[in-house]
């Protein structure tokens, strides 16, 4: 049977863009890996918003490799991210860790991330896909774009077409970065289907001082969009510190993101 995602002829599955907080432009989201407290995730969003950025993340249940790291504020942290979002106007992302939370998540957030760790679980993806609730599927990092486009076909043959792909590396047997991103696998994904693709370098690279350049690159793909992970203190950050980029410098990233999208 052939995939609902794969591009045909006719009944093409295509999101809609205003429920997902896209434009057909180049799609920016920011913000930190995980929410630490109300006051600095409030400041961080506050300038991010000032820059333009219309959809921001922000985890708040986390999925560590280790049980004695930070993992995340739970249902505070989605209480701080619904009332920072109705206070600033921004679309709010967040992951889902367990299928136990939907409820909380679709009172709560406006777009549900499944982590690269869920991407196989398909019982959670079923259960998404019997919303309507936005998605961002992120790939696993083990996962051939087979195996991703069969994830993606879990929800939308439930019936939500809300879905946005994300790229953010497989393993490799290099490991001078976090993972490996092929930079033509998103413009497979952009050939062979309808739904938004966007890349996050954060995870994908794994080192801040890399996501500059690599980020550019991926400005100048053709995709929908960037996911990037922002702090206002990357070193104090309480997860992933050294893969985040600080605010001052995604904003000068952003205008030259932009620029080279705009080409």
């Amino acid at each position: 049977m052939n995939r609902l995602v794969e591009k045909k002829d006719s009944g093409l599955i295509t999101p809609d863009l205003k429920k997902l907080g896209f434009s057909k432009k180049f799609n920016v989201i920011a913000g930190p890996c995980s929410i630490e407290e109300k006051d600095s995730f409030f400041r961080t969003a506050s300038k991010l918003v000032n820059e333009g950025i219309k959809i921001i993340r922000g985890g708040t249940y986390k999925i560590r490799t280790s049980p004695y790291s930070f993992q995340g504020l739970g249902a505070k942290g989605l209480k701080i991210m619904k009332e920072t979002a109705d206070e600033l106007g921004f679309k709010s992302v967040s992951e889902m860790t367990d299928i136990r939370q939907l409820d909380e998540f679709l009172k709560n957030i406006d777009i549900i991330q499944i982590g690269a760790r869920n991407m196989f679980n398909s019982e959670m993806l079923k259960e998404l896909g019997r919303t309507t609730h936005p998605v961002i599927l992120k790939r696993a990092p083990s996962a051939r774009i087979e195996e991703f486009l069969d994830a993606a076909e879990y929800i939308v043959s439930e019936g939500n077409k809300n879905i946005i792909l994300c790229e953010r590396g497989i393993v490799s047997f290099d490991n001078s970065t976090r993972n490996c991103i092929n930079i033509a696998d998103p413009v497979v994904l952009k050939r062979r289907t309808n739904l938004p693709v966007i890349v996050d370098p954060s995870h994908g690279v794994g080192n801040a001082s890399y996501i500059t350049s690599v980020s550019k690159a991926i400005a100048a793909l053709g995709v929908d969009g960037i996911m990037l992970e922002v702090h206002e203190n990357p070193s104090q950050a309480l997860s992933d510190s050294f893969q985040t980029i600080s605010v001052e410098e995604f904003i000068e990233l952003h205008k030259q993101m932009q620029k080279i999208a705009n080409v």
